[in-house]
């Protein structure tokens, strides 16, 4: 019948458009957006895997309201131990195995330096590196990897400029790991100082990931008789360093922690809250703990996160509202991707971000262009009370 031959040509017609309007890469179907992680869930970076397992948790609730169009999100997270040479192991087996549509969020920067020209070479989105090395904002050289949190150099930035201001006769350490991301915070706070205050910095000693312990580092650092003190080291090793600091009685007049270990269960804690009294960081998002949120619609909605999606998670380490932010950004970046789910078209929209999420500060967006790779350049400085972090100052860097 006739009728019957044009409602079926009618429907291909309609369903052939439909196909026209999507388009995927691997990892994608209408019913899934397979995405690779590796982190540290063993090794002596194995504190950071609270991110991925926060990351995993989101993606569920995600999942359980729908999904994005129909489509839920897996994430497949794998363990590199903080070991590069296992990093290319698993980042190879994601691509060539599972063939994801990108590896979020890889944590650190040597491990991620492992896997980053592979990637480029095979326009794998290489989306929001778990580091803030300056490195992670060649997007000239390095098109598909992208950071996510201010520059290390911009943070030591901040540091060494308070520092100047605050104590101009000061006789400053520095203490940092032996790799690409502790040399970059090392440059950045010499950057900060500018040339004619080089001679302020008057010793400076480094760490492997793998030493058992940092003593005799921090020993050496106080016979210099630094009364300003900069450190830079994966939890374990800045949870050891505060407290020797406090154990041998060094009290500098100023202690900067950078960022990215500023847990105050992971680190602060096993540390000794005592010892870690008054140390100085930055920071760019809602700490849950900060008793100026507990009425927050974003915090309280985290709670709830955490409630329902992740009971096991510690409440005061602030890792897991970094995994929960991450998340956040990347459902933002496949929302605008639409139904175009493709390597290029993602890499295109983490490059063209201008949004403020829930648990950033106020006054702090997420904000990218194809020439600006580093989606947050703003923090607010923060000192540990003995029991919490507290803000202080204005916001600095970019609104």
């Amino acid at each position: 019948m006739k009728w019957q031959a044009l409602v079926a040509i009618a429907a291909l017609v309609t369903s052939a458009a439909a196909a026209a309007e999507k388009k995927y890469g691997p990892g994608v179907t209408d019913t899934e957006i397979r995405l690779g992680q590796t982190s540290p869930y063993s090794g002596p970076a194995s504190a950071y895997s609270v991110i991925a397992k926060t990351q995993l948790a989101y993606f569920k609730m995600i999942n359980d309201k729908g999904g994005l169009n129909g489509r839920k999100i897996n994430l497949i997270s794998l363990d590199d131990a903080y070991s590069p040479p296992k990093t290319v192991e698993q980042t190879r087996k994601l691509v060539e195995q599972e063939e994801v549509a990108a590896i979020l969020n890889p944590l650190g920067t040597p491990t991620g330096l492992s896997v980053r020209k592979y990637l480029n070479d095979k326009k794998v989105p290489q989306l929001f590196v778990g580091a803030g090395a300056t490195l992670w904002g060649d997007h000239e050289h390095f098109p598909y990897s992208i950071g996510f949190q201010p520059s290390y150099q911009a943070e030591t930035a901040v540091y060494a400029k308070y520092a100047l201001k605050n104590k101009p006769d000061a006789k400053i350490a520095l203490f940092y790991q032996n790799d690409d991301a502790g040399k970059d915070y090392g440059n950045g706070f010499k950057k900060g100082l500018g040339p004619e205050h080089a001679k302020m910095i008057v010793a400076e000693a480094t760490y492997e990931s793998t030493d058992p312990t940092i003593d005799s580092q921090i020993v050496k650092l106080k016979s210099s008789g630094a009364d300003v003190l900069f450190m830079h080291a994966i939890p374990k090793q800045a949870a050891q360093a505060i407290r020797k600091v406090g154990e041998i009685g060094w009290k500098p007049d100023m202690f900067f922690l950078a960022a990215t270990s500023t847990s105050v269960s992971s680190v602060l804690k096993p540390a000794g809250f005592d010892h870690a009294k008054g140390i100085i960081s930055s920071y760019s998002l809602k700490d849950p703990n900060d008793p100026q949120w507990k009425d927050d619609k974003d915090v309280q909605e985290w709670l709830a996160f955490m409630k329902t999606y992740f009971p096991d998670g510690n409440m005061q380490d602030q890792l897991i509202v970094y995994g929960y932010v991450v998340a956040e950004a990347t459902v933002q970046v496949l929302k605008q991707c639409g139904d175009e789910l493709t390597h290029e078209n993602i890499m295109k929209q983490a490059a063209n971000l201008d949004v403020t999420l829930p648990m950033l500060l106020p006054g702090i967006k997420l904000r990218t262009s194809p020439t600006d790779y580093f989606p947050i350049e703003a923090m607010r400085l923060q000192r540990f009370n003995g029991e919490t972090w507290e803000l202080f100052g204005e916001t600095i860097g970019n609104d």
